[in-house]
Order: structure tokens, then sequence, then C-alpha cells
């Protein structure tokens, strides 16, 4: 019988040794971690290979693609979505072990300076025929899920909100034929400063990052009739080696949980 991820992971912990080997002598653990999470998994990652003298070799990008991408063949051990659904189709496919929560998130809108607009008013303003909408691209980036959930909310506030606005989304980030952001740049904060979008909905994390980019920006709350939560969920793929594991942990202690508050997420096993 598969063990549950977090029973492994603390099995695995137990051998865990205070005193690390060189980088050189070991090798590298392949991490797949959602866009979203670039700039926390990225500090996790770099603080994990200083602790144990593992190397992490990573790719970030949507979720979903990511996913295809390991169903493909690519070389993974640890996958770290923006959503639960992706890794357990993996675990469901008996190619990963069952998939734990590591993180929460929610959405936010990124408003343009000149859009005059605030949480109560956010969805009138972005039904408005002058208002560019732009999302994430929905089934590769689970961002544009969350908005397009966002819209099927919007109905019960107002008749014909949900057609008005899936059919007006603009779905300018995560998927295949995106255009990508420059080197270095927040996509989001790209977007925006591109003038591609007058409103964007996305992770609050995203927005945060592409604010400190763009200070002109203005982010707003979703309103409670259309907010939007977002699971973050992690596996290790069947095959993965026992570093793999141990960055798994890594991730679920308390360390990595606080990178991942430091971030903006809601870490489940943040301490207080």
């Amino acid at each position: 019988m598969r063990r549950t991820l977090a029973a492994t992971v603390l099995a695995v912990s137990a051998t865990l040794a205070p005193c690390s080997p060189s980088m050189a002598d070991t090798a590298p653990v392949h991490l797949h971690a959602a866009g979203s999470l670039k700039s926390a998994m990225t500090d996790i990652a770099d603080a994990f290979a200083e602790a144990s003298g593992t190397k992490v070799e990573r790719a970030f990008g949507p979720s979903g693609l990511l996913r295809e991408r390991i169903e493909g063949g690519e070389k993974a051990e640890v996958f770290a979505s923006a959503n639960m659904a992706h890794p357990r189709r993996l675990a469901e496919a008996g190619k990963a072990a069952p998939v734990v929560l590591f993180a929460r998130n929610r959405l936010c809108a990124l408003v343009q300076p000149d859009v005059e607009t605030d949480s109560d008013g956010l969805l009138a303003t972005m039904l408005r025929e002058d208002i560019r909408v732009g999302t994430s691209t929905p089934k590769a980036d689970p961002s544009g899920d969350y908005a397009f959930q966002a819209f099927d909310k919007a109905e019960a506030v107002t008749a014909g909100a949900t057609e008005t606005l899936k059919a007006k989304a603009l779905q300018l980030t995560g998927g295949k034929d995106s255009e990508p952001a420059p080197e270095g740049r927040n996509p989001y904060g790209w977007v925006m400063e591109s003038g591609k979008a007058d409103i964007f909905l996305t992770y609050c994390t995203n927005a945060l990052l592409a604010r400190q980019e763009v200070e002109a920006l203005r982010i707003v709350h979703l309103p409670s009739a259309l907010a939007v939560g977002a699971d973050y969920g992690l596996t290790v793929m069947d095959g993965a080696s026992g570093d793999a594991w141990k960055l798994a942990l890594y991730i679920l202690s308390p360390a990595g949980q606080e990178i991942l508050a430091d971030y903006g997420f809601d870490a489940p096993g943040k301490l207080d």
C-alpha cells in the first residue's frame, strides 16, 4: 500500500544528517513548481541546498503545462502545483504519491492607475465595454481557472455577468502560445506596463511582485461575492530519490513555510 506523502516525508526525515556532503558529490533534485511560486521556491531551494548540500534543478511554469511535460516523460521528482487537481491526476495515474496541501493563495485584481474602482465596484468596472480584462489561460494555468471561477460567481450578483466576462477575458499569460515576458520581468507587471489590459486578475502574491516593478499599479481585492481561494498541492513522483523526499519535507517544514509566508502565501505549517 502506498504511504501518504506526509508519512513518507516524515519517515525520510529521520535520515537527514546534520553534516551535508558537497553538492558535487550528490545528484541534483528535480523540482517542478508553479510560476507563481518562483520567487518563494527559489529561496526555499537555495536554503535547502545550503543546508543539505544537494543542488536543486528548478523548472517553473504554468502548473497544467508542467503536468503535461511530466506526463510526457520529463524528469521530475517534486511537483509543487498552484492547484490540487494537476498533482492528483499524476497520483491517480500511479505516477506520484498522494497530494498534500502546502500553501494557499487568493485572487486579486491588478488595476491600471487611470481606472477608478474599488472592491465594491470592481465587478461593475470589469463589465464596462471599454475595460479590457486580462486573465491567465484556463486549463494550462490554474490562475486562469480561478479567474473563470470568479466569473461564474459573478452571475449571482449581476445577471449575464458570467457570459460577458468570459467572452471579453483576454487570456494573456500561462498558455502555450502566450507572449513571454522579457527575461527578469514579472509577467503581470510587464503585461500591465505594456498596456495589454486595464484590469488583470491574478494571485495576490503575483500582484504584490508586479507592483514592486510597476509602482503605479493598484491592487484591488475581490469582493466577498467573487472571492476565490487557491489551494496549492505538493507531491513526490514515484522513483524519486531520498533527497527529493527531503526537499518535500523542507517545503513542509517551518523553515519552508516561513519563506512562503514571507512572499504572501497562507502557509498552514508556519509556526506562529
